[in-house]
């Protein structure tokens, strides 16, 4: 990323996991762009808050929390929950989302989003989700079998060193899905999803 920090280089998404200060709940704190805008947000999966930033007021509150990029803040978030040290403080119609750092503290203020805005936002997060799933699937699936020649069979074991062939990369298929499932599950709260 540019040292200007240019919303437009900051990653699709990313996603980690915060607790709330008080009750200790759960929630999903996330990040994207939309329309130039760069959002932060916060679901407990039944209420949405929300807060944007376009150009002008990320530069500012960079410049205020002494942050290098967007890329930077999004960095110290996702460290932030994997340490614990970011948490949410739930009020009325806000939430208060306060990360830690060695660099210093910083606290953003997220409003609460109203019936069809927040049931329209969680189906978005729902489906960006579901496309970084998908990408990162993708990544780690082996490549597909190519077809066994038929010079390669033998009229006593060729159907069975094929079959062989497929079960052993259906194998390695299912231990590097289940390797990689188990790899985002420790990771918990510090997920990033591209």
């Amino acid at each position: 990323m540019s040292s200007g920090g240019n919303m437009d280089d900051v990653r699709p998404s990313s996603y980690c996991t915060v607790l709330d200060g008080k009750s200790q709940a759960k929630h999903l704190c996330y990040t994207h762009r939309r329309n130039g805008l760069f959002h932060i947000c916060l679901t407990d999966a039944a209420d949405v808050w929300s807060t944007e930033y376009a150009e002008d007021t990320m530069n500012e509150f960079r410049q205020k929390f002494a942050l290098k990029s967007t890329e930077d803040f999004i960095h110290k978030l996702r460290s932030a929950c994997v340490s614990g040290n970011a948490s949410v403080v739930i009020h009325d119609t806000r939430a208060e989302l306060q990360v830690s750092s060695r660099s210093g503290d910083l606290s953003v203020s997220l409003s609460r989003l109203q019936g069809p805005q927040a049931t329209e936002e969680l189906k978005e997060l729902l489906f960006r989700m579901a496309d970084s799933l998908t990408q990162l699937d993708s990544k780690v699936r082996p490549p597909s079998l190519s077809p066994v020649k038929n010079h390669q069979r033998n009229h006593t074991g060729g159907h069975l060193q094929s079959t062989l062939k497929v079960s052993s990369i259906r194998s390695v298929h299912a231990s590097t899905y289940s390797k990689t499932e188990s790899y985002l599950t420790n990771r918990g709260k510090g997920l990033l999803l591209y």
